[in-house]
């Protein structure tokens, strides 16, 4: 069965992401809309071997739009996700604007496909690092409860848009040809450097993408109680996020049985070769749907072996993005 579908925001890097994703897994539509800004209105997209013309997004873009996924920017969302849902849209939104809304789903297909029924015309995508992170923590979380998670990030260029990928690259041509580096897209030079997420700093010292982290995980997992502490960091990665992830369980937990757990966990991919160092890297999962998960160990520091270190890394713009949104689609139809 075909729909009708949108695309908000799809000069965007994650809008790019959705046309490669709807062709690779040959998502049924029977027409398509590309809408963006008044800027890139009139710009011209060939998919499938059929040419669009970009459409300027407005409130009145949605008549017969069965599906709309979004990616605009939130001050976007905020302004026309609502015209979407009352013209008849189901909305998938990738922005912060509507994730902890208690009338929204906040969604990951592998952890809790159950809530896209509960939708009330808008669906909310969560953030590209909490995907990432708790994919791998879920199948653990539900084996064993974990009652504490410390994840700290590394997080790609990618998740600041095509503009921040273009000036990591920009900016490393300038250093080895002994330029100053040019800052637009991040505060901060990004080429061989690393600071903390650029979110908006809250009064208790957490930048917005920690507290995003904490909170959405309490959501997704349906467990308000867990206890969870980010930090988050920008490095010089083009696309794929890598995080460190400290578990402690409620009942003991060994590596071996981490490995068993996650070879059948949907959208995870182990590689811990520790017999040639070999872990995930983000070379590894750029442009992959699974979170690769490797550097499983046991946290001595927590008794009774109730602790376990893991690395993942995952592609950004794929499942920290473009494929979430595009796989609640798929189960929308």
């Amino acid at each position: 069965m075909g729909c009708n579908l949108a695309i908000a925001g799809v000069t965007g890097a994650v809008g790019q992401e959705f046309l490669k994703i709807l062709q690779e897994r040959d998502f049924s539509f029977d027409s398509l809309k590309m809408l963006a800004s008044s800027r890139s209105a009139g710009k011209k997209i060939e998919f499938k071997g059929k040419q669009y013309v970009v459409e300027e997004l407005t409130k009145d873009s949605f008549g017969r739009v069965d599906i709309a996924l979004f990616s605009a920017g939130g001050a976007r969302s905020k302004e026309f996700a609502p015209a979407a849902a009352k013209a008849g849209a189901v909305v998938v939104d990738n922005t912060s604007a509507f994730r902890m809304d208690p009338d929204v789903p906040l969604v990951i297909p592998e952890i809790n496909p159950q809530k896209i029924q509960e939708h009330k015309g808008i669906i909310a995508n969560p953030n590209c690092s909490t995907i990432i992170g708790i994919v791998p923590v879920w199948p653990l979380h539900r084996a064993n409860p974990v009652k504490r998670m410390v994840v700290s990030t590394y997080q790609a260029a990618s998740g600041a848009g095509m503009s921040a990928m273009l000036e990591l690259e920009s900016q490393t041509r300038e250093i080895l040809d002994g330029k100053e580096p040019t800052c637009k897209a991040f505060p901060y030079q990004i080429a061989f450097n690393a600071f903390s997420h650029n979110s908006e700093l809250g009064l208790s010292g957490y930048n917005l993408e920690e507290v995003k982290m904490v909170n959405e995980t309490r959501k997704i997992f349906d467990c308000p109680d867990i206890a969870i502490t980010c930090t988050c960091i920008r490095v010089p990665v083009f696309r794929a996020h890598c995080e460190s992830i400290n578990l402690e369980f409620t009942d003991p937990m060994t590596p071996d049985e981490v490995r068993d757990l996650l070879s059948t966990a949907p959208g995870v991919l182990v590689l811990d070769d520790r017999e040639n160092n070999r872990f995930p890297m983000p070379i590894d999962a750029a442009g992959k749907d699974d979170i690769f998960v490797g550097r499983i160990r046991q946290d001595e520091s927590i008794p009774e072996n109730r602790g376990i270190n893991i690395w993942v890394a995952g592609d950004q713009l794929r499942k920290g993005a473009a494929l979430n949104a595009i796989q609640i689609a798929e189960k929308l139809l």
